[in-house]
């Protein structure tokens, strides 16, 4: 029996691998910034989603995660947003919180509010929404708050009570060993007292069909009906008996999701079936879901023991995840008589179409890399592998060549019995006979490795090379052999490039563009209308699919082209699935169709299955400002208004904003763009990143533009947020003023300086002027002193001369021997040596030399007679006493005597120099 249980759950978690789920985005602890449990989640009129977590409050805008600690510090077990409030409620604690100017959430306690009804040892486990009021449950209380007139009704229990439900607006709730009530008029009315909700715990109440429906933790769903309550009858009741489950939510389209403890989450159809189970071996991040939230987007958000999950339950897209490495990356895929077959690195795998929930097999023989899956008219499937080609038949694979590496087959035209390979090095021909296949010949003349190929027409091949290029070539009637080869040279190199034959035409893709092969001229000639419309393309695969259309690969789209019904036109219609998130192999994408608008598309980790006919484009998305952030040049944060005009200081510093579109599907990528108008004009390029930067802004007027793109389509909406840089104090209008100022005043100063230093140049210039006109002046000074000099000297000398030669001739006269004949001779010698005009003219010319000498002397001593002046006027001519002799006409003994007697009216001691001291006046 053991044995047989263990067979059955290992089979059990083998369909629960294989199961195609919708996509799951997981955010752990380290993600959300708070602890690990999460009892409870809602959402606000912008998209945003709050969590009760054990930390306290969560509050998630699309990008980023902000923790709220609880008021008191206690785990957080309940959250509710209505109107513009998030309600919340903890242990001993509930009220709600609100956004401030400054984009932050603040509590508001309304525990004060209660007056005497205190909630005291309890905790809140829920809040709903009725009517006009706001319902607390706590463990033995129900708590009506009223947002009107903002007081308390309360209804009190002994018993524990397990949950409340509001259904089609009436409220129910379920108390331990009591039953289920419903408030009517105010009071509480018991309605089931049967005796599974007395021993059992009620997960949800709800109404469907009309009939109220009762889910149990271990028993399953119940429905109440004539005040009868009976088992519903529904085919997943014999699953839920073996479950413990612990939440659940009804959706829109009146189908369930369940949280379980241990077993992970099951969805549930309307008509009471399973459609799939998640388990943490198949995507969930934890086995027991503490509680259950359908967004605005129909996404179930999962409330874990360790983790927040948000699964895409509508999403077009489908994932099939190989989490244990079974299968590997998946190369090709292929419908083959009702089997999905998937060629991987890893071999090639099966399971019936029919059967999502069946395990893949794998097709024996085919260990390896598969690179090719080729249907030849359902009757056989051909598979390339890096070790030969094969046959499959359902679940084994029969070689039929050892040639290494077979890419790719191609019918050859008006040739059943005759298929094209395309291997490591060149082609070769396949041939049936006796309805068996098998290697003709390879085609000679032609080594170089053939992944795609086309057939022009019977012999003519077209190959692209990704290394060396296109090459056409022309073979012989036989297909045994080359018999001319060219390559395309208006065709650049091109490592993502591809080659396929679309509609009749040959087209080779690169990043170039898309080029038809115009077969007259034998040349490519550029599509400009497909190349436009798959610009940019990356991925050299292209797929022709079984419905005729073209499908491309992008870095953030798949796109495909069909030609339109009317205008005969290619169409181009792209689905928003960036490479990064399909995770696909760049160059070996691959895309089946397998019913309907339903294809399967190949990734590294599984295949993804996508409805085309579900994709819409027509969602409303909008982008939000979440918060605006200064920091100064020491990385001190402050937070600012974000509705109101920002008015900043001029400091070295940065400016942040954060912005987010609330988008939560797992396949669509959000990218941002921003424009600062006053700095830069043009829109930024796109980027994920939800912020962004300014350093250093100079002073001025700004207006930042923020939108947002997810996948394909804009945000309806655009964040304008303007703000001002004021100038620095340095050129404000008061220091413009106080600059002007002091240039006035420099103006003035250097107006003033510059008048002084031309003034005082002008003064110098005046000064000299004069100075050379006193020099000049001086000069005619020293000049006419220096002739009064010398007419003084000429004076002197001819006096002295006059009067030598007088006192000679005196003397010859004195010797001649009649005196009397010489008398009068004589006394007219004697009256010119005594002669006073002679005295006269020397004392004028004096005068004139040496003016104020006879005035300073004769200050100095008064007492000097009229002939010491006339001696002190020769000493002061340094004259000797020889020369000073005649003209005193006196003796040269005499002259001593004089200067004798001139000492001592002059009081000079015997060591003063006379002359010196005449000298000095």
């Amino acid at each position: 029996m053991k044995n047989i249980l263990l067979l059955l759950s290992v089979s059990l978690v083998l369909i629960l691998n294989s199961q195609e789920l919708p996509p799951i985005q997981t955010y752990t602890a380290f993600d959300y910034g708070g602890e690990n449990q999460n009892w409870m989640i809602s959402q606000d009129s912008k998209g945003y989603i709050y969590v009760a977590n054990n930390l306290g409050l969560l509050e998630f805008n699309g990008s980023d995660w902000m923790p709220y600690r609880s008021p008191n510090n206690t785990v957080l077990r309940a959250v509710k947003v209505i109107d513009d409030r998030i309600y919340s409620g903890c242990y001993e604690e509930f009220g709600y919180w609100k956004r401030n100017d400054l984009g932050i959430l603040d509590y508001y306690s309304l525990i004060p509010k209660l007056g005497e009804k205190i909630l005291s040892e309890d905790q809140i486990w829920d809040i709903l929404s009725y009517e006009e009021w706001v319902l607390f449950q706590a463990g033995h209380a129900l708590y009506f708050y009223n947002k009107t007139s903002e007081t308390f009704k309360t209804i009190n229990s002994e018993n524990i009570i397990y949950k409340v439900f509001n259904v089609n607006n009436q409220i129910y709730y379920h108390v331990a060993n009591e039953g289920i009530y419903v408030l009517e008029g105010g009071q509480p009315k018991l309605v089931i007292n049967d005796r599974i909700v007395l021993e059992d715990r009620v997960i949800d109440v709800f109404m469907h069909n009309e009939k109220l429906i009762i889910l149990s933790r271990n028993s399953g769903f119940f429905q109440f009906d004539d005040d009868k309550l009976s088992e519903w009858n529904v085919s997943s009741n014999k699953r839920l008996k073996e479950l413990n489950v612990f939440s659940n939510i009804q959706l829109n389209d009146q189908s369930f999701v369940l949280g379980t403890i241990s077993d992970g989450l099951i969805k549930i159809n309307t008509r009471g079936e399973i459609e799939y189970e998640i388990n943490q071996k198949n995507g969930l991040a934890n086995n027991t879901v503490l509680s259950l939230f359908e967004d605005h987007e129909n996404n179930v958000w999962t409330g874990l023991d360790n983790g927040i999950n948000c699964i895409n339950v509508n999403s077009s897209i489908k994932t099939f995840i190989d989490y244990y490495g079974n299968i590997g990356t998946v190369y090709t895929t292929l419908i083959f008589n009702n089997y999905l077959y998937v060629g991987t690195n890893q071999g090639l795998f099966y399971r019936a179409l029919d059967s999502k929930n069946q395990d893949f097999s794998f097709v024996k023989g085919t260990a390896g890399q598969v690179w090719s899956l080729y249907n030849d008219n359902n009757e056989n499937l051909f598979c390339g592998h890096h070790l030969g080609t094969f046959i499959v038949e359902v679940d084994v694979a029969k070689s039929i060549s050892t040639i290494l590496g077979a890419w790719n087959f191609k019918k050859i035209p008006n040739h059943d019995d005759l298929l094209l390979q395309g291997n490591y090095d060149g082609l070769y021909v396949l041939q049936k006979k006796n309805n068996s296949w098998d290697v003709r010949n390879k085609i000679e003349g032609f080594k170089n490795s053939s992944r795609f190929f086309e057939i022009n027409d019977w012999n003519q091949i077209l190959v692209n090379n990704e290394y060396k290029g296109v090459f056409v070539i022309q073979l012989d009637s036989t297909l045994h052999e080359v018999v001319d080869i060219k390559r395309q040279l208006e065709l650049r190199l091109g490592k993502n490039s591809g080659l396929i034959s679309y509609k009749g035409h040959i087209l080779y893709t690169s990043e170039d563009g898309v080029f038809d092969y115009n077969k007259n001229d034998g040349k490519f000639e550029k599509n400009n209308e497909l190349s436009e419309k798959v610009s940019p393309y990356e991925s050299a695969k292209m797929v022709v699919d079984q419905k005729g259309k073209l499908w491309l690969f992008s870095d953030q789209n798949i796109s495909f082209i069909d030609n339109d019904n009317l205008t005969n036109k290619p169409e181009l219609t792209t689905i928003s699935i960036p490479s990064k998130l399909r995770k696909g192999v760049l160059g070996f994408e691959n895309i089946q169709h397998i019913e309907k608008d339903k294809y399967v598309i190949g990734t590294s980790y599984g295949y993804l299955t996508l409805n085309a006919s579900q994709i819409t484009n027509e969602s409303d998305y909008f982008i939000y400002l979440n918060a605006v952030k200064i920091t100064d040049q020491n990385d001190n944060v402050r937070m600012l208004p974000i509705q109101d005009k920002g008015d900043f200081e001029h400091k070295h510093g940065a400016l942040f904003f954060e912005y987010s579109v609330p988008e939560y599907n797992k396949f669509l990528d959000v990218n941002y763009q921003y424009k600062l108008n006053g700095e830069m004009e043009r829109w930024s390029s796109w980027s994920g990143r939800s912020s962004v930067q300014f350093e250093n802004l100079s002073f001025g007027e700004y207006n930042l533009e923020i939108r947002a793109k997810v996948g394909n389509q804009q945000t309806r909406n655009i964040v304008y947020y303007q703000f001002t840089i004021d100038r620095p104090w340095y050129i404000t209008n008061l220091a413009i003023i106080v600059y002007l100022l002091i240039v006035l005043a420099i103006g003035i100063f250097v107006h003033k300086a510059y008048k002084f230093y031309y003034n005082r140049i002008i003064r110098h210039e005046h000064l000299k002027n004069e100075r050379q006109i006193i020099q000049v002046k001086n000069e005619k000074l020293n000049q006419d002193i220096e002739g009064k000099n010398r007419e003084l000297a000429i004076s002197t000398m001819s006096i002295i001369k006059k009067n030598e030669m007088l006192r000679k001739i005196k003397k010859e006269l004195k010797k001649a021997k009649n005196k009397s004949d010489i008398g009068s001779a004589v006394e007219l010698i004697d009256d010119n040596l005594n002669n006073t005009k002679d005295w006269k003219f020397f004392k004028e010319a004096f005068n004139n030399a040496d003016k104020d000498f006879m005035d300073k002397i004769k200050a100095e001593h008064p007492e000097l007679t009229p002939n010491d002046l006339k001696f002190c006027a020769y000493l002061r001519l340094n004259l000797s006493s020889k020369e000073m002799a005649p003209l005193l006409n006196i003796s040269i003994k005499s002259v001593e005597t004089k200067r004798y007697r001139l000492r001592k009216k002059l009081q000079l001691h015997h060591d003063d120099s006379l002359v010196n001291y005449i000298l000095k006046f």
